[in-house]
């Protein structure tokens, strides 16, 4: 049976809305290096408090955020 993986699209958002991982670092208060493993698909989980945060400042949901693929 193929295992659900939580993917990240943070790069997608990112791109969509002409924002670097650096502007976005200053916006939520959370560092680049941090960032970037979530962009990657590094993280192995979030904060609500941090994902409530990305969406605020990308004007987006956690569905725009985040996805689910089978592995």
């Amino acid at each position: 049976m193929n295992e659900p993986v939580v993917v990240v699209h943070l790069d997608k958002v990112l791109a969509d809305r002409g924002m670097t991982l650096a502007a976005l670092s200053e916006l939520v208060d959370v560092s680049v290096v941090n960032l970037s493993v979530l962009k990657n698909n590094r993280g192995k989980a979030i904060r609500f408090t941090t994902l409530a945060a990305l969406c605020k400042a990308l004007q987006c949901t956690p569905g725009d955020l985040l996805g689910v693929e089978y592995h």
